[in-house]
């Protein structure tokens, strides 16, 4: 249905904007989208798939020129396509997350990182080796916002983003519940190819440059580093994440 709606400032909604971060909404959860807004005039075969799909679950459509996209987006790279949905995040905790597991737990727990870029690409990397989660801290973090959902390309409705007040406690929580938790260092004495990751494990990564903080570190039950062959020091985080992350998956893959 098209409409000329024009309320566009609402407290109980947020907006992101791309084909993948729409999709993946549309499909995992169609009933938190308010409304579509897209650029008039664009027919292609991808806008063309995008429609039918918010025809086929009763999205409101909304025809837009390219300044109203621009204002709604902060001149961020929309692809023409922006969407109103509920601003309530579901509300995901640990236990929700390890309830019901069929394979052992594998985690990725961001402390410190505050670049809506890098969280983005933290959630793709995550979906990308099916980790069962991401965990961060509720402050000194960016949060998933308009931006690191855009990023993300669908991931931050796909991956559970758990937030946490306490980073150290939940580490703790996750060790009670027989996870084995990993901190990626740059100074650990071992890498990151021989430690045994087939059990249920977390990786712990923290901002580059700054790395965990202190507490997170000391809380960690073994901490591993990643070898490096040349003259950089650090990587980012997304690309350690990966690296780690898929280390797990490649034992585990063996293993079986």
């Amino acid at each position: 249905m098209m409409s000329d709606h024009r309320s566009e400032s609402r407290a109980d909604t947020r907006l992101i904007h791309g084909f993948h971060a729409v999709t993946a909404k549309l499909r995992q959860a169609a009933e938190d989208v308010r409304e579509l807004f897209i650029a008039e005039g664009r027919q292609d075969g991808r806008m063309r798939d995008l429609l039918k799909l918010a025809a086929s679950v009763g999205v409101r459509v909304v025809l837009s020129d390219t300044a109203r996209l621009d204002g709604l987006t902060g001149g961020h790279g929309h692809q023409g396509v922006v969407a109103r949905v509920s601003a309530q995040m579901r509300h995901v905790t640990l236990d929700d997350v390890l309830d019901g597991l069929t394979e052992p737990a594998l985690l990725l727990v961001l402390d410190g990182i505050t670049d809506p870029h890098n969280l983005g690409a933290c959630l793709r990397v995550a979906d990308a080796a099916g980790a069962h989660a991401v965990v961060a801290p509720k402050d000194k973090a960016v949060g998933l916002n308009a931006t690191a959902i855009k990023v993300a390309s669908g991931a931050a409705d796909t991956v559970p983003y758990v937030v946490v007040t306490n980073l150290a406690r939940s580490l703790r929580e996750m060790q009670e519940h027989g996870i084995w938790v990993m901190g990626a260092a740059g100074e650990a004495p071992h890498d990151i190819y021989s430690i045994d990751q087939t059990v249920a494990c977390a990786w712990v990564l923290g901002a580059e440059g700054a790395g965990m903080r202190r507490l997170t570190g000391e809380t960690c039950d073994q901490l591993a580093r990643i070898p490096m062959h040349g003259s950089v020091e650090s990587l980012n985080v997304s690309v350690s994440a990966g690296i780690c992350l898929f280390e797990t998956r490649r034992q585990r893959g063996l293993k079986r």
